[in-house]
């Protein structure tokens, strides 16, 4: 997530710890799969197996699986490693490297205005994450512009334009049953008019099997760039995390309809499928490993932040 003036060192390393044991308390569920595999074991074909039960378990997928094990297993026996804390080291390093590829900065001054579009399904967090980001985005020096383009419940517009009220962030908006593409369009035109510096288009939750509403999805795309030329510059699909292998599906379909460029992966707190990154990272059905830029394992605003694979890693296994 984007930042003010850097803070004192002091004040950004107890951020830092404040966070991370978030992110562990978070993932304790996916984590509590790994519990006293390593510990007083004997570095054998049984420890991988119930390695392999564990990362099964927490939704890694087959393929992502199968890769961090052979790779272990070359390590192990490389290294002629017998102490299985040392195993569980070597495994973090393994799925840290795995992960890396998703880890990506936001650069959120490529463009003035920045625009962002917004997509995922019901229930995702898509409203929540993007008022956390829009406080984030003015902290960094941006102001911010948000479109209510989810035109077809009130309540999603009533809770962006809340969010705005807060963060003292404008929002353009239609009433019930008004063009999307529309909303999208004046907001484009009133960020460049305004001098905005990021403007976050919302749209309405659907699934992607509903056909009709993925081809409205593409046209707000379209009409984004028209109103301003090589916009949207971000395409953001928001995935709730506890959907496990269900969000692969989620992610190629957006991907294959709008051409995604990164996720927003949100409530993993509670979840003992954590590993779906791990997935993700691994192109599991055919997914491509899209960058994931935030996660999110609670509620405040300082529970969403940047996706940072070596940290993800230590917490899904328990450190």
């Amino acid at each position: 997530m984007p930042q003010p003036a850097a803070p004192e060192p002091a004040a950004e390393e107890s951020t830092r710890k404040s966070w991370l044991s978030r992110l562990k308390s978070g993932l304790s569920r996916t984590g509590q799969n790994f519990t006293g595999l390593f510990v007083n074991v004997k570095v054998d074909e049984n420890l991988f197996e119930e390695l392999e039960t564990a990362l099964i378990m927490a939704d890694a997928g087959v393929e992502s699986t199968e890769a961090l094990l052979a790779a272990l297993r070359s390590r192990v026996r490389k290294e002629r490693i017998e102490d299985g804390a040392r195993v569980k080291e070597v495994l973090r390093e393994l799925l840290t490297e795995h992960l890396k590829p998703l880890q990506r900065g936001f650069d959120v001054e490529r463009a003035t205005p920045l625009v962002v579009m917004i997509a995922g399904v019901n229930g995702a967090g898509k409203t929540t994450s993007i008022g956390k980001l829009a406080r984030a985005f003015q902290a960094a020096g941006r102001p911010v512009l948000l479109a209510a383009g989810d035109t077809f419940r009130a309540a999603a517009r009533e809770q962006l334009v809340e969010w705005g009220r807060r963060n003292e962030v404008a929002v353009v908006a239609q009433g019930d049953g008004g063009d999307p593409a529309a909303v999208a369009f004046d907001a484009v035109q009133a960020g460049r008019a305004r001098g905005m510096g990021v403007v976050m288009i919302d749209t309405a939750g659907r699934l992607p099997t509903q056909l009709h509403l993925m081809a409205e999805l593409q046209k707000i795309r379209k009409v984004i760039g028209k109103a301003d030329e090589g916009a949207p510059h971000e395409v953001l699909l928001v995935v709730d995390g506890n959907t496990g292998q269900n969000a692969l599906a989620q992610i190629k379909a957006f991907d294959e309809a709008l051409g995604l460029t990164g996720l927003v992966v949100t409530k993993l707190d509670g979840t003992a499928r954590g590993g779906i990154l791990a997935a993700v990272a691994a192109g599991s059905q055919g997914v491509r490993p899209v960058p994931v830029y935030w996660i999110g394992v609670g509620e405040s605003i300082e529970d969403l932040q940047p996706f940072v694979a070596s940290e993800f890693a230590g917490a899904m296994l328990g450190d």
